[in-house]
């Protein structure tokens, strides 16, 4: 079985449009001013996110909005902050201690349980306690603040 084929609306030499010929110098800075430009789009980009989670300039700032509601924030943050770590510390510990003496303490699911309601709670909230007042004991270390 043959079936014929016909070729329809073929393109001829004439017809074809060639890129234009671009000299490989200017091709090459071409593509190094693109590479620049990423790179500074993701230096900026970069820039941006670190202020977003700089954390000092949001408690300046805070602490600028309320200087009469909160005189003397930052250096009672910096006299507390021992405090708060020492307890941090006795808690982690105990914790420490009590695995130590009794490795069974937690192998089980009603001793894993009594464990963290023993410790748990109290540690992650210590813990969150060190994480809001240890920024605030930098701006008192800081004369600037």
């Amino acid at each position: 079985m043959n079936y014929p084929v016909e070729m329809g609306g073929g393109v001829t030499p004439g017809n074809i449009e060639s890129p234009p010929v671009v000299a490989p110098q200017n091709e090459l800075s071409e593509i190094l001013k693109q590479i620049l430009d990423i790179q500074k789009e993701m230096l900026n980009h970069q820039r941006a996110a670190l202020a977003a989670h700089d954390h000092a300039a949001r408690w300046k700032s805070f602490i600028s909005r309320w200087p009469d509601d909160f005189p003397g924030l930052p250096d009672m943050s910096k006299n507390a902050l021992p405090h708060l770590e020492k307890a941090y510390g006795k808690m982690i510990y105990d914790i420490v201690e009590r695995i130590s003496d009794d490795s069974d303490c937690i192998d089980n699911e009603f001793g894993l349980q009594e464990f963290l309601d023993r410790y748990g709670m109290r540690l992650a909230q210590i813990g969150t306690l060190l994480n809001l007042v240890a920024p605030l004991a930098d701006l008192g270390n800081n004369p600037e603040s």
